[in-house]
């Protein structure tokens, strides 16, 4: 982020504050997303998100730092939003009967939805971190300073992360098909 636009927003810029907010909102909607699995709940903490950046700007104290302050705002927006969901709202996914059956055509879009299914298992301070990590390609120490943790606790959290994940994968490819009924003689 263009350091100057930060500067002038921080002083009440409100036109170089609009282009901060087009700039920074497709990434952070896009984490929001990634960290909450739901358009309408990332949308919210975006939104949220960017009303507490214009809030706290001015507080800034080095403009060079708004991504990883930013991505920390929109982190907690998403806690936040996590919360609020209301525990009996049902995940969506793709029963066995939507899986397509060409074999190569649709590969990537059901590989897709099963790791979005895995990261729905997740809780959402391992989903952050992964969402951080390996969807933004930032390094540990900028995730660090996005969640405001140590990198060890990054790399704590990661390493839970991605063994739930792998188990949840695991658990997914070994669905046991349903019993068949047992035959009656005639």
């Amino acid at each position: 982020m263009d350091p100057e636009l930060v500067i002038m927003a921080q002083h009440g810029d409100q036109e170089a504050f609009e282009t901060l907010a087009t700039i920074a909102h497709p990434r952070l909607y896009r984490v929001a997303l990634g960290v909450l699995g739901d358009a309408g709940t990332a949308d919210d903490a975006t939104q949220q998100a960017l009303v507490t950046i214009w809030r706290d700007l001015p507080g800034l104290r080095d403009p060079n730092r708004f991504d990883g302050w930013s991505y920390r705002l929109l982190v907690r927006a998403c806690y936040v939003e996590a919360k609020r969901r209301p525990p009996w709202l049902p995940e969506t996914a793709i029963g066995e009967s939507h899986v397509p059956i060409a074999p190569d055509a649709y590969t990537g879009i059901v590989e897709r939805d099963q790791l979005e299914q895995g990261l729905r298992r997740l809780s959402v301070e391992h989903r952050a971190v992964v969402v951080l990590r390996y969807m933004l390609d930032l390094p540990l120490d900028q995730v660090a300073d996005a969640l405001d943790v140590s990198v060890g606790t990054v790399a704590s959290r990661l390493n839970r992360a991605l063994t739930a994940l792998r188990a949840a994968l695991d658990a997914d490819a070994r669905r046991v098909s349903p019993i068949a009924a047992p035959r009656t003689s005639p």
